[in-house]
């Protein structure tokens, strides 16, 4: 797969006030594309950012404040793991190049409902080490303005407010990296060297194991759901009896327990209610947390039906206990070669948890 399938449906982007939260493509395998060594051409003007409907870590920025200054603004949102693994990057630009004259600006385009919760994307900006100015796009104003289609994008705009350079999806980041040099440069705040950061991401930000991946992203609610496996099929919109098949075929996923499967997300009603889920990648992550606000809820991961042990990932421990605090995405699984086929299994044992999407790594 490409970036290009992380495209939205054109056509609600074109009939919606906004995308739903089922709207995005598939993010997960967005492989890095080669892009321009130098910016070659104008994509138009950085449009008004008055849409946002609050700022964080700034006061509002708009165009004509930023004029003279090299501004990226990256559009997010914080439970993408594509976003999530382009972090270290940002980060060590908005830091080396601050004092040459760059602005990075985070514009959270939200695509689940409680990523539209300001004190979400607040107590995440603060988890996730978001320092630069955040312009908070729930109404999707932002984006309709810059006319993106992507999570994550960034765009580059020079001094005179010129969008010059785009990368969708991850990636590119020499190449990105390059044309921001030279913006500076053309600003007249050439960087002390040429050299390029350095960067290597840990824990849920590391880079994805690509060569092995074969799991794509998997959302758990009715409107976009694929390959659920769980005998007489969904239904949707009321509590029901689901159980696991004797076996998943690969990327087949099944429910067992009581849920109500929702438009975008499954419910867990009862306790013990699991997720079995069959996958090849190196990570598995999660987009989860409590139905209620303030919950602080315990499930267990097993893989192949033991404790992961050193193939847990950061939000369990070796036993694969962990615990759901707030809505965002988990990282269940991070296990070492050989990479091969394995059966997943997240049993929640508090009521009340509701899981949107699988994405994997």
């Amino acid at each position: 797969m490409t970036a290009s399938q992380l495209v939205l449906a054109a056509s609600l982007l074109a009939t919606a006030a906004a995308p739903s939260e089922n709207a995005a493509g598939d993010r997960t395998k967005a492989h890095p594309m080669p892009m321009p060594t130098a910016p070659a051409h104008t994509e138009g003007q950085l449009p008004s950012l008055g849409g946002a409907t609050a700022w964080l870590n700034s006061p509002p920025l708009t165009p004509a404040a930023l004029r003279g200054k090299v501004v990226l603004v990256e559009i997010w949102t914080y439970t993408c793991i594509n976003w999530l693994r382009t972090m270290p990057f940002i980060r060590a630009w908005a830091d080396r190049y601050q004092d040459q004259g760059l602005v990075v600006i985070g514009v959270h385009s939200p695509e689940f409902p409680f990523e539209h919760d300001l004190d979400n994307v607040r107590r995440a900006a603060k988890a996730l080490r978001v320092n630069y100015p955040i312009a908070v796009d729930s109404d999707f104003a932002v984006w309709r303005a810059l006319g993106n289609q992507y999570w994550p994008a960034i765009y580059l705009v020079d001094a005179k407010g010129s969008i010059r350079h785009h990368q969708f999806g991850e990636g590119g980041y020499e190449e990105t990296e390059r044309v921001l040099q030279q913006l500076l440069e053309e600003a007249g705040h050439p960087p002390a060297g040429r050299e390029l950061v350095k960067v290597t991401g840990t824990g849920i930000e590391a880079a994805a194991d690509w060569d092995s991946l074969e799991s794509p992203e998997s959302y758990l609610g009715a409107a976009r759901a694929e390959s659920f496996s769980s005998p007489g099929g969904a239904k949707p919109g009321r509590a029901h009896e689901y159980a696991a098949p004797p076996g998943l075929k690969r990327n087949q996923w099944a429910l067992s327990g009581t849920w109500t499967i929702k438009q975008g997300s499954a419910l867990s009603n009862a306790a013990g209610g699991r997720i079995v889920y069959r996958f090849h990648a190196r990570d598995v992550n999660l987009v989860m947390g409590p139905a209620k606000a303030g919950g602080s809820l315990r499930f267990r991961v097993l893989i192949d039906g033991r404790p992961p042990g050193s193939a847990h990932g950061v939000d369990v421990d070796e036993q694969g206990n962990g615990t759901l605090a707030e809505p965002r995405t988990y990282q269940l699984i991070r296990q070492g070669a050989p990479i091969v086929d394995r059966q997943l299994e997240v049993e929640f044992l508090d009521p009340g948890a509701e899981a949107f999407a699988f994405t994997f790594g």
